[in-house]
């Protein structure tokens, strides 16, 4: 079976991609990344993908007009470059409909919480569950929609919330359980054993 072409957008510090390229680099994960977009310059997610001869190309959304001229542009880029999988990894720009309709059940993003309890920009969520009192949180992988942090669900791992827990400890759970999470559902992608059906996705044996 051939390697699964993975395109990776992120806005941030691509934590979760340095674990990808690590897992295809010891030969874990039977896959290629062929690009990185941000929306960033600054991004430290391209210094990542350029560190491992990953194509590493910053989109300026300031160099297009309506939103969808630039998600246009995304899905050109992608679709250059044979991706068959996107990874959305801290990325911090709403999707339009040209690359939804392009990517649809083709593009997963990471969260950090046991969805659907505490949606929103990633920065603010541990607050939120530690505010909450919860005493379990996690991260959910989920297929992209329009609707925010609402699409069908892959697969979720949870952590449990210690007494003292501090925004850091709980960030860093968090984060070792996304990278086990985005890994499977990897695998899961390209052994073709997930199908969707209406909001939920099934694995199948």
């Amino acid at each position: 079976m051939p390697k699964i072409v993975l395109g990776v957008l992120a806005s941030t510090m691509g934590t979760d991609l340095q674990a990808v390229i690590d897992a295809i680099e010891a030969k874990q994960l039977d896959a290629e990344i062929a690009c990185v977009v941000s929306n960033r310059v600054d991004c430290f997610a391209l210094e990542r993908a350029k560190k491992h001869g990953i194509e590493a190309i910053f989109l300026n959304p300031k160099d297009f007009g309506a939103g969808e001229e630039f998600d246009g542009k995304l899905v050109q880029l992608l679709n250059a470059r044979g991706v068959e999988l996107v990874l959305l990894i801290g990325y911090n720009k709403f999707l339009g409909k040209p690359f939804l309709d392009a990517f649809k059940n083709r593009a997963m993003n990471i969260h950090p919480s046991l969805l659907p309890a505490f949606k929103g920009w990633y920065r603010d969520v541990y607050k939120q569950v530690l505010d909450s009192g919860a005493k379990v949180s996690g991260c959910s992988l989920f297929f992209v929609t329009p609707e925010p942090d609402s699409g069908p669900i892959i697969a979720q791992r949870a952590c449990k919330i210690l007494e003292g827990e501090s925004l850091e400890s709980l960030k860093e759970k968090v984060q070792a359980a996304e990278k086990k999470t985005l890994l499977l559902g990897i695998g899961l992608f390209k052994a073709g054993k997930l199908k969707v059906e209406g909001n939920k996705v099934r694995v199948l044996d």
